[in-house]
């Protein structure tokens, strides 16, 4: 029984050194099992982001290409203010059946394709050059805090803490977001805008990756999937803003 006991033992602490020099360890104190069960989680709520990504770089190009598809959407501000409020109306449902498979699915994407005929719309109205160079500067943000917020978490750091401050500033952005359509900015003030939205929506990505690692359950991989898609997409609108407006 002791051998039994001593060669598990063994055992266990061969897997946490491998564990620990292969890097995968999530953060400390958290056990094997917890730890393979997190990083399966972790992956399939990526997947489903990379499918997301993909899915809104299909639409946002037919929008951007095709010419009848495009005016339409320029023509009828019935048509783009229907799809501008239907990612509000199905974020209820969303939350209701995240659990449910597959009608979270169909609703997810739904949201999806939603936005990126908004996205579409956006891109098609902004010169190429701008367009690529928003995309470049948003991947490399997103790789940059994601790495950093997985290494960071393995040392120990929490930004459980942003959260309140990260809130307050996203209810200033659509306070003043309101205003606008009503007093229009100069570009300076729209550049500046977009630039404070920016920085709030990099410390969304770290705030929500965070969240990802230690406290999303494994049934919500729907939300968390959907929370960082949306910091993603709301990060490359605010780049192409600044871009745009230093462009104009």
């Amino acid at each position: 029984m002791f051998g039994y006991d001593r060669v598990n033992n063994v055992g266990a602490s061969k897997a946490e050194d491998i564990d620990l020099e292969s890097g995968e360890t999530l953060y400390p104190g958290i056990s094997y099992g917890e730890n393979q069960l997190r990083w399966g989680f972790i992956r399939k709520v990526y997947g489903i982001l990379g499918a997301q990504l993909v899915l809104t770089t299909i639409v946002s190009s037919i929008v951007v290409l095709s010419p009848p598809v495009n005016e339409l959407l320029r023509g009828s501000s019935g048509l783009l203010l229907f799809l501008a409020l239907i990612p509000f109306i199905l974020l209820w449902p969303l939350h209701i059946y995240h659990q449910k498979h597959p009608v979270n699915l169909v609703i997810l994407g739904l949201f999806t394709v939603s936005l990126s005929f908004t996205v579409g719309l956006s891109c098609a109205n902004t010169d190429g050059r701008i367009v690529l160079e928003a995309l470049i500067l948003t991947a490399a943000v997103v790789v940059s805090l994601t790495g950093y917020t997985f290494w960071a978490s393995k040392k120990g750091k929490d930004f459980n803490y942003l959260g309140p401050i990260l809130f307050t500033g996203l209810i200033i952005l659509i306070l003043t977001g309101l205003i606008q359509m009503f007093f229009p900015l100069g570009p300076t003030s729209v550049a500046i805008y977009g630039g404070i939205s920016a920085l709030i929506f990099c410390g969304y990505i770290v705030y929500d990756t965070d969240n990802l690692i230690k406290r999303f359950t494994y049934d919500e991989y729907i939300l968390a999937s959907a929370t960082l898609y949306l910091d993603i997409l709301n990060l490359f609108i605010s780049i192409l803003r600044v871009l745009r407006s230093t462009d104009n």
